[in-house]
């Protein structure tokens, strides 16, 4: 992007406003000024972190040739591809912009839909897949997120994308097996080329969870999801009627023997006239009314029928859970996942309470060993091979099952190719911490500590390092036999940064007996859906990351009243309570600036920073000189810039997020006011610094501290490194390692307290036993106030320089 023109792509595509992120790629609403101001949809590539300029090179010509390609598709049922073009290094799909929902979204707002209406809804993915495979074009991913239903279209979207996935994971030997799960045939999980026939499982697996609510697989963990994909049949749908053979038909294993196209679209032909078996004039309907053409929910769409939690099983595996699109917490703005991009009315990936910028590295996964007895029998049923109305049989079973082990033994399957070392090494998981803690002498009596975290998505890469470091303070206790009698051991789960999902969660460890305490989750919102479940259940949560003050001061914490609602949620970071004091502080007694203009963006938490900041700005003795409310997500700002300048101030305080702070901060400069803009957080972001040229300069506060500038931080990172965890600790790496350890200390004085024994009623002794836990963590002292919130608060200052966030100052909280 250049000054002069902010947001301009190719010299004609204009930025307007990011409506989706996901792991791939960030998507803009944008406007083609050459064509009379068409409204596009614009998708950046994002590149891995750490690629070097010559697999950036190859990746940039390979994908753009195949990106090009797809451009050739005209097909009312396939997204249409105007432009590929190149963009600071990296490619830029310029696609049609469509309004509608996502199935994904459908699916969560109403709960399993008419069989007809599913019906409908696979033919025209039919349709367009079959254009598609004519152009000998292979989608890669099909799933729910990836098809936009409009008033009269179901569209495909993101083709391409799993080619560049692909050729992204072999340019770096990561052994990462591209695609979705749940969507995913056994070939594909194999690693095997691609064919048409992939689609068309993916179709009839996004088609299972469309009529029946859930995918037609499901276990806990990437290793025991695959065996069930190699070695047993789906489960027997409930709810799709005269649907269910062109479903048996698609996921037959065997791709020679699985429904082509034109098989599966004779299958369906009956189920779209009513004549198919058991089909009424409203089969399927939930509602009695007759099915039409695929349309967005209705404004007051009925409530998503509940899928049934799985039940928690013995030594359960860490599980990563392909994720739909979720909502935004915290009231930020959306990050909304790639797949739902053409869309304006999806929702969006969730900012973390802390924004940084996104990585995609690989959640870990249980070792081999463990998945492969999961796979031992299988059981028959209607729904599976034996079973379908087409009779087929698995008639390569045993052929299948050998690849299915042969690939595990290899580690072909898993989605990172490490394994568990002696003495060391990555962890696999939930059941892998208690094999660390020490042989055939380990203790009898097992302790689970959950783990909620985004282990999918674009904020996989701070819930890896959550995950990882919970996994290490379980090694270290179990190794040093912390607590006699007790080996510990983590159970994760993957929350996608959704509240619906660590609800979910929250059910999941309520149920698992074994389990006494929670580490997690990442985001605020999240742990709002999550309070409730854990709280009527006495089973303790301890936070590494949430900085929501109303999740232990209550909702009326701003005007005064604060109540603690659950005395089992403790957090190991500060709040925003302190964030715009700390930032007043700095600006006052450290860059000694007098006068100050605050400006908020009206969300509840920007101008919450904002009135901590004004009312320690003026105790110290400063002045603020002007006051304004602005709407979120940019704007013209000029006139305010001006007025800014007017005023004397020598900088502004900002509350709010960066999609606002960086078009102001641009204006204010180009207005001639050449004053620092200062925030919270909320434009602690790269994207900050990426979409505001004139950024240099400028200031923002974040919660907690870099483990670098801690000074126990060095010995955290030293021991996370060797402990050979493949992701980076993260943001909160040294603050999960405390909050796991705080639950560890928790059980050790319940222990203790019981003769050496862990008594029957442990769990409801656990939230008092955390309250009363006092130890030197590596993110200092960890001691918990009476409202369940860290007594050491800690934030730093950060200033863009050099065109990137360096860190200035970090330091206590001290009012």
């Amino acid at each position: 992007m250049t000054e002069d023109n902010p947001g301009l792509i190719a010299g004609r595509y204009q930025l307007v406003e990011r409506i989706g992120q996901g792991g791939m790629g960030r998507v803009w609403r944008g406007i083609d000024q050459q064509l009379f101001g068409r409204e596009v949809a614009i998708k950046e590539i994002l590149f891995p972190p750490g690629m070097d300029d010559g697999d950036r090179s190859t990746l940039l010509r390979r994908f753009t040739g195949e990106a090009r390609a797809a451009v050739t598709l005209s097909h009312p049922g396939i997204i249409t591809i105007h432009d590929v073009v190149e963009h600071d290094g990296a490619p830029v799909i310029v696609m049609e912009f469509v309004r509608g929902q996502s199935l994904a979204a459908a699916i969560r707002e109403q709960g399993r839909l008419p069989v007809h209406r599913v019906a409908e809804i696979g033919s025209a993915m039919l349709d367009a897949l079959t254009e598609a495979h004519e152009a000998r074009i292979v989608h890669r991913d099909i799933k729910p997120d990836n098809v936009l239903l409009t008033k009269d279209r179901v569209v495909l979207t993101d083709f391409g994308i799993a080619h560049l996935a692909d050729a992204t994971t072999k340019l770096s030997h990561s052994g990462v097996v591209i695609g979705t799960p749940h969507y995913m045939p056994p070939e594909q999980l194999e690693g095997k080329r691609p064919t048409p026939a992939n689609d068309l499982w993916a179709l009839g697996a996004t088609l299972y969870h469309a009529v029946e609510g859930h995918p037609p697989f499901d276990a806990d963990g990437l290793h025991a999801l695959a065996i069930a994909v190699f070695t047993r049949p789906h489960r027997p749908p409930v709810h799709a009627g005269p649907l269910a053979p062109v479903l048996d038909a698609l996921l037959t294993k065997d791709p020679a023997q699985r429904a082509g196209a034109a098989e599966a679209a004779e299958l369906l032909a009956p189920v779209l006239r009513g004549t198919g078996p058991g089909t009424g004039s409203q089969a399927g309907s939930r509602d009695g009314s007759a099915a039409g053409l695929p349309v967005p929910a209705p404004e007051h769409a009925p409530p998503a029928e509940p899928v049934p939690v799985p039940k928690p099983v013995p030594a359960p595996d860490a599980v990563t859970e392909t994720a739909p699109t979720p909502t935004v917490p915290d009231g930020k703005p959306p990050a909304a996942d790639a797949s739902t991009a053409p869309t304006s009315g999806g929702t969006g990936l969730p900012l973390p309470d802390r924004p940084t910028a996104p990585a995609a590295p690989a959640a870990p996964v249980p070792p081999p060993e463990d998945a492969v007895s999961l796979g031992a029998g299988r059981p028959g049923g209607a729904g599976g091979e034996g079973g379908t109305a087409r009779g087929r049989a698995l008639g390569r079973r045993s052929a299948v099952l050998a690849v299915a082990l042969a690939t595990l033994a290899a580690g072909v399957l898993t989605w990172t190719l490490t394994r568990d070392t002696p003495g060391g090494g990555r962890n696999g998981g939930a059941g892998g911490a208690a094999g660390t803690g020490g042989g055939a002498g380990s203790p009898a009596t097992r302790v689970v500590i959950g783990v909620d975290a985004p282990l999918t998505g674009d904020l996989t890469f701070l819930g890896a390092g959550i995950k990882n470091s919970a996994d290490l303070a379980v090694r270290t206790a179990n190794r040093t036999r912390h607590v006699p009698g007790v080996t510990f051991e983590i159970k994760a789960l993957d929350d996608a940064a959704q509240p619906a999902k660590g609800q979910e969660n929250a059910t999941r460890f309520v149920a698992d007996d074994k389990v006494l305490a929670v580490v997690g989750p990442l985001n605020s919102a999240v742990a709002s859906s999550m309070l409730g479940p854990l709280g009527e259940a006495g089973l303790v949560n301890v936070s590494p990351a949430n900085t929501n003050p109303a999740l232990t001061h209550g909702p009326g914490w701003a005007a005064g009243t604060r109540t603690r609602q659950y005395e089992t949620y403790f957090r190991t970071v500060g709040t925003d309570v302190d964030q715009g004091p700390y930032a007043a502080r700095y600006l006052y007694q450290d860059a000694r600036k007098t006068k100050v203009f605050v400006i908020d963006d009206r969300s509840d938490h920007g101008a919450g920073l904002a009135a901590g900041f004004t009312s320690e700005f003026r105790a110290l003795g400063g002045t603020v000189v002007g006051t304004e409310h602005v709407g979120s997500g940019g704007g013209d700002f000029t006139a305010l810039a001006v007025r800014i300048r007017a005023s004397g101030a020598q900088a502004v305080y900002f509350g709010g997020y960066y999609t606002t702070a960086a078009p102001l901060s641009q204006r204010l400069k180009e207005a001639g006011a050449g004053i620092p803009l200062m925030g919270g957080d909320g434009i602690f972001d790269p994207q900050y610094v990426r979409s505001n040229p004139r950024a240099e300069g400028d200031l923002a506060t974040s919660i907690g501290a870099p483990a670098e500038e801690l000074a126990r931080g060095p010995a955290f990172l030293a021991q996370y490194r060797e402990a050979g965890y493949q992701e980076d600790a993260g943001t909160y790496g040294a603050y999960a390692y405390d909050a796991t350890w705080a639950v560890i200390e928790a059980v050790k004085a319940v222990t203790a307290a019981n003769g050496g024994t862990l008594p029957p009623n442990a769990r409801s002794r656990m939230p008092g036993a955390v309250a009363g836990v006092s130890f030197d963590g590596f993110t200092g002292p960890v001691a918990f106030d009476p409202y369940g919130d860290t007594v050491n608060r800690r934030f730093t200052v950060h200033t863009v320089k050099d065109g990137t966030w360096k860190t200035l100052k970090s330091g206590p909280h001290t009012p």
